[in-house]
């Protein structure tokens, strides 16, 4: 973890990865389909075919038909439901980040106002400060 003043801090997913992870996704999708139809034909007997058996594998719904009979394709088959689940989580923590981040607005509105204030009582205690200290008589 890295550390800001002494303090671990997390290190986050930005949202604005949530887009290029989903078309990654999708490229994954489409790249495995063609896989599938070119590596297993006795499964795969198709790309429309291969497009429904890498939907249904990211999607984390499990196979449609048989499973793979060669490696490669267990390979590609666990490849996209790894990716799955990690795009499920994903766009899940997005969606939880998104609603928090709308409910705490109000309570950082009002801190920001807050921390003005404190900033401002600071600055007034310093220029008190600076006309007490230019009445005093030097030591």
């Amino acid at each position: 973890m890295r550390q800001v003043n002494g303090v671990p801090r997390r290190l986050t997913i930005s949202s604005a990865l949530l887009i290029p992870a989903l078309l990654l996704g999708v490229l994954a999708v489409v790249v495995s389909a063609a896989a599938a139809a070119a590596i297993e034909s006795h499964t795969v007997t198709s790309f429309g075919r291969g497009l429904w058996w890498a939907t249904s594998l990211i999607t984390t719904v499990g196979f449609v038909g048989e499973p793979p009979e060669t490696t490669t394709g267990a390979v590609i088959s666990a490849l996209l439901m790894v990716l799955g689940f990690l795009l499920m989580a994903m766009v899940s923590a997005s969606l939880a980040a998104l609603f928090i981040r709308e409910e705490q607005r109000p309570f950082q509105a009002e801190e920001s106002s807050t921390e003005k204030e404190i900033l401002e009582a600071l600055a007034r205690l310093e220029e008190r400060l600076a006309a007490i200290e230019s009445r005093m008589p030097p030591p």
